[in-house]
């Protein structure tokens, strides 16, 4: 399962008998490899691994880039690779980077491809894969059945090309939980492989402020050598994991970006209650820079591909199961804590935490070229307390169960550097969310929005950047049959100008999924996904039955996108 410290347990998670469900949330593993073989049966006879796959767009370089250039980082088999060390490979900057001039800022595109396999009867398991610490990729296995399952992840790693551009030897490491026992034969079977695209025409040395590549990213996880994860693990509500990282006095511009998952007695979180907001479903991850908050990430709820029922995700898995969302923290606003050449400590918590959840990040440094040290002060902060409302109605058997929570945090800062001089920055963040949960049903809502905001020394904006982001959930059990619709709604919207900022003004990523399952009988899906984007455009609508696709049609064509005019591929 999903939580590697859990994996003798044959359930996880029951949801509470005051709103007992027909089913409980996993299926024991005989009850799973019996659905599954049952499943993937062709009606001819035949045998073979079913290919599952997360719904996503395929990922193009800028016109004009050469490669790609591919590099095998690291090939391994986790069997009984629980508590154990992670599998490593010493990784070097590939030659064609170096052909290419060996700067991050020569990379176009780069990206990580995760593939792998298993055959047998296995839990979906957890994994990682880290660079000199940082991690770049957290994923959910797929499921197998005794015929086998494969399956590939392409994840853009471009903003870490600093990291992928480091002179020296550094470690990729992969962390995969698995445990083999008389009932779980499944062995994950990985590869991991790097592909990098190159501009053919010299670009500036320095990227601009607002979205170009960090200069340095500083890991903000647990160091080798262990017998686990590099993740932080975060077992209850009181329980704060710190790292202590210092700053080079130079930085102008610092984004956390923040790596979650929840397992355990927390995997369904969104299905908890009680007769107080703590006991409920509410739940935020916040991060603290010596003691005060510095911003929080509300969680989208992810469900593995063991969640409910192992048919719901076959071909098609669920919405950020294979590439688990990450979430951006602005910390510039607060670099006057920062720049004294000192330690600082980076603390993580979660609000309301059952065991457990794992966290760790990756601390994005802008670094600036015409000075040893910059200087920095706050300005402004208001960081109240989160709002949380519970109540419930109806009877024992009918009881309505209904949480809200709200936050808003905001932070102001300013920098002053000799290539970029006076810049004052704004960060703000607010949080909405929404959670019913009924003896048949769970409908959630968490919306996440983000402001930042730059001015120069004159006052006048150097570039604002406004994110939106919404994970809806509904979970129904009507008469035996599982439905569950989920899906990410998100917007980034980039005003300025200038050397102030690049890439597309305007983003857009809507996608919707809706899977159903009845007992004894196979899963059926069905998924809508669009982006859309000032420089480019994709559209996927997919539907599948049993193991098979039904119907798949796609194009690149754009539409008109809204706030950012007709865009073209």
């Amino acid at each position: 399962m999903a939580a590697s410290c859990l994996h003798l347990a044959l359930l996880l998670c029951l949801i509470p008998a005051t709103v007992a469900s027909p089913r409980s949330l996993r299926k024991s593993p005989a009850d799973m490899v019996f659905a599954l073989d049952a499943a993937s049966r062709s009606p001819a006879g035949a045998s073979g691994p079913t290919t599952v796959f997360e719904v996503d767009r395929p990922l193009r370089p800028p016109p004009g880039s050469s490669g790609p250039c591919s590099t095998r980082l690291l090939s391994a088999s986790f069997g009984s690779a629980f508590t154990k060390p992670p599998a490593t490979a010493a990784y070097t900057p590939p030659r064609c980077l170096a052909a290419a001039g060996g700067r991050a800022s020569a990379i176009s595109l780069a990206v990580l491809e995760w593939r792998a396999a298993c055959r047998g009867v296995q839990y979906d398991r957890i994994f990682g894969v880290w660079l000199g610490g940082a991690e770049l990729l957290r994923g959910c296995t797929a499921e197998p059945s005794r015929d086998g399952v494969a399956w590939s992840v392409s994840k853009d790693v471009t903003r870490y090309a600093s990291l992928l551009a480091a002179g020296g030897e550094s470690t990729l490491a992969v962390y995969l939980g698995n445990s083999l026992s008389s009932n779980l034969t499944g062995v994950y079977h990985a590869n991991v492989t790097l592909h990098l695209y190159f501009f053919r025409r010299s670009t500036p040395k320095r990227p601009p402020l607002a979205t170009g590549a960090a200069d340095l990213i500083v890991p903000v996880s647990r160091g080798l050598p262990l017998d686990d994860g590099l993740w932080y693990k975060i077992h209850s509500a009181s329980d704060v994991q710190s790292a202590t990282v210092t700053l080079p006095r130079n930085a102008y511009r610092a984004v956390l970006e923040l790596y979650v998952s929840f397992h355990g007695d927390d995997e369904f979180w969104y299905y908890k209650h009680g007769a107080s907001a703590a006991d409920g479903p509410f739940r935020e991850v916040t991060v603290r820079v010596d003691g005060v908050l510095a911003g929080a990430a509300w969680p989208c709820p992810v469900v593995y591909t063991g969640g409910f029922d192992p048919l719901l995700w076959r071909p098609i898995t669920g919405v950020g199961s294979f590439d688990l969302p990450t979430y951006d923290i602005e910390l510039t606003p607060l670099l006057g804590k920062l720049l004294n050449g000192k330690p600082h400590e980076l603390g993580f918590a979660v609000t309301n935490a059952l065991d457990v959840w794992y966290v760790d990040a990756n601390l994005h440094l802008w670094l600036d070229p015409g000075s040893a040290a910059t200087t920095a002060g706050l300005i402004g902060y208001v960081a109240p307390a989160a709002n949380t409302t519970s109540s419930q109605s109806g009877g024992p058997v009918d009881t309505t169960y209904h949480t809200t929570a709200g936050r808003y945090f905001s932070a102001a800062g300013w920098v002053k550097s000799s290539s970029y001089g006076n810049v004052t920055t704004n960060a703000t963040q607010t949080f909405a969310f929404d959670n019913t949960v009924t003896f048949e049903t769970l409908s959630q809502t968490t919306v996440a929005r983000a402001g930042v905001r730059a001015t120069g020394h004159d006052g006048r904006a150097l570039y604002t950047l406004q994110t939106e982001r919404t994970f809806p959930l509904l979970v129904e059990y009507q008469s035996g049959i599982i439905t569950v619709v989920h899906g990410l709604e998100e917007t980034a919207t980039m005003s300025g100008g200038g050397r102030w900022s690049s890439g597309p003004a305007y983003r857009s990523l809507r996608t919707t999924q809706s899977s159903t399952v009845e007992e004894e009988e196979r899963g059926s899906s069905r998924q809508t996904y669009r982006y859309e984007a000032t420089d480019r455009c994709y559209s996927r609508n997919v539907t599948s039955s049993g193991d098979r696709i039904v119907s798949d049609q796609s194009s690149e064509v754009c539409v008109k996108a809204a706030g950012a005019g007709l865009v073209r591929n």
